[in-house]
């Protein structure tokens, strides 16, 4: 297993450990319902070091990037970061990432960390265009800091005014007396807060800085467990979940990311773009617990007469609200929301109806 620079840390707070995407990853410390109410209510740091980041240079960098992802990269100016996902050849998407502009001939792909090898291997097997590749991601470390109070503990760091920065946008800049540091406004809690990149050098020294100062706002290191339940909460996919080599952008919901605009030629656009005009034969959804169960992935989703029209992707009982909530795909005739469906919980078919997340209510 691979450590991230802060593996001890995690160690020495009692955290418990477990692989995740080759990595020794803390999955939770005082528990997940404390972990992610602190993230709804206060301020939280996840190690999410082991993500991966590409740099795409040159004057070819702009031309491969609208080739091989799904949203309008021509669309970014320097500073905007966008939300997008490589499309395979056969309908589905390799990963889902974040493509970061520092100027037109030079972008910041931050991709998955199961799918870094993988997404590598796409993009270099798909750059016909030129564009100059580096796989950066052993080298960059990666804190996100989230939650109502995080812009109060982070701009006791730095010069740079956060309120500055909107959200999916950037600035590069010292911070905690480091130079050269990325601090994002974005995240994967639905919480606010920024993601901070920087040198694995400066690791313990960033996030000893953090805890100092977050002191007062009741910071606590927060695990991979609660960042599900959070993204959840939110309604936002996840890879190997909700999104996977056979699922499609339009099927996933995701066709604000999958622009057909003049000039963009990328990969299965024309299948896609059939897709969007013509429909699908599933679609996903989100759906709240009506009878009292935790859905889990790959429960079956039935309707009345019980047969099956779908299946569950994601589950969890909200700690929020108490109730088991999830996302799964189901035939178009059953999407609509408000509808009641049934899931099978084990030969136990219970209530559960279609909603549209995010289930959190702020």
């Amino acid at each position: 297993m691979k450590n991230t620079p802060f593996t001890e840390k995690h160690i020495a707070l009692g955290a418990k450990m477990h692989e995740f995407a080759g990595y020794n990853m803390p999955i939770e410390y005082a528990g997940i319902i404390d972990e992610h109410l602190t993230v709804c209510n206060a301020v939280g740091v996840f190690d999410v070091s082991h993500m991966g980041e590409f740099w795409v240079k040159g004057p070819n960098a702009l031309p491969f990037l609208q080739k091989i992802t799904s949203n309008n990269v021509a669309a970014l100016t320097p500073g905007k970061i966008q939300y997008s996902c490589f499309p395979n050849k056969e309908g589905g998407i390799v990963d889902d990432f974040l493509v970061y502009q520092y100027d037109p001939e030079k972008y910041l792909l931050v991709v998955n960390a199961s799918n870094i090898q993988k997404d590598w291997d796409w993009c270099v097997a798909n750059n016909t265009e030129g564009a100059i590749l580096e796989n950066s991601s052993d080298h960059i470390a990666q804190l996100a800091v989230q939650g109502p109070k995080a812009i109060e503990v982070l701009q006791k760091l730095t010069a740079i005014n956060l309120s500055d920065i909107p959200y999916y946008t950037f600035k590069v800049g010292e911070f905690a007396g480091e130079k050269e540091v990325i601090i994002s406004n974005t995240g994967y809690t639905g919480a606010g807060g920024f993601e901070l990149y920087f040198y694995p050098e400066a690791a313990e020294k960033i996030w000893n800085a953090i805890f100092e100062v977050g002191a007062d706002y009741g910071i606590k290191p927060i695990g991979l467990g609660a960042r599900d339940t959070l993204r959840l909460e939110m309604g936002f996919c996840l890879y190997g979940n909700d999104l996977n080599d056979t699922t499609s952008p339009i099927e996933a919901g995701l066709g604000w990311i999958t622009k057909f605009v003049d000039g963009k030629d990328f990969i299965n656009r024309p299948a896609l773009e059939k897709q969007k005009n013509e429909g699908v034969a599933r679609r996903l959804i989100g759906f709240e617990m009506l009878d009292r169960g935790i859905p889990r992935q790959g429960y079956d989703l039935v309707n009345a007469e019980g047969e099956k029209i779908g299946t569950v992707t994601s589950g969890t009982m909200s700690p929020t609200r108490k109730i088991g909530i999830g996302m799964g795909y189901v035939k178009p005739e059953y999407t609509k929301i408000g509808a009641e469906l049934l899931i099978d919980m084990r030969g136990r078919k219970l209530k559960v109806v279609v909603v549209k997340p995010p289930f959190r209510h702020s």
